[in-house]
């Protein structure tokens, strides 16, 4: 008696969204994604103050929703505009704005943060980078159809 192994691989892929859809649905997974890593970074002991000429200054919870919505919106739409006339875009935006969200880990790491609050903002420029695929390619696979 022979018995056939049975492949259950599942397969997940992003789904076809317009323009808006697209751009609204990862600024709002990122939102969520960036509020999750604050709180974590909260629970192990992350003050998320920093210190510029001599005032402190704290950046959340209102600083990492600024930081995640508007450059996910600027980048978003703009790709989406272009994307009307070069569809080829989405995936140099995703390349891009990719590269841009890890390069700018610099600029938190060199900042005078605790080591809790440097990881858990490092993390949030991490989060960008799925939410960015996520949405270049549900607008593409909406050209493509």
């Amino acid at each position: 008696m022979t018995t056939a192994a049975t492949n259950s691989v599942r397969k997940v892929s992003i789904p076809a969204l317009s323009r808006p859809v697209a751009v609204l649905s990862a600024i709002a997974g990122a939102v969520v994604a960036n509020m999750i890593v604050w709180l974590l970074g909260m629970a192990a002991g992350g003050s998320f103050e920093t210190t510029t000429d001599g005032k402190v200054q704290s950046v959340a919870p209102g600083g990492i929703l600024m930081l995640t919505v508007v450059p996910l919106l600027i980048g978003l739409t703009a790709a989406a505009l272009l994307s009307y006339k070069w569809p080829g875009i989405l995936r140099v935006a995703a390349v891009i704005g990719s590269v841009l969200a890890v390069g700018t880990i610099a600029l938190t790491v060199a900042a005078d943060f605790d080591t809790a609050s440097t990881v858990a903002l490092a993390v949030t420029h991490l989060t960008l980078v799925p939410a960015l695929v996520f949405a270049t390619e549900a607008m593409r696979r909406k050209l493509i159809r």
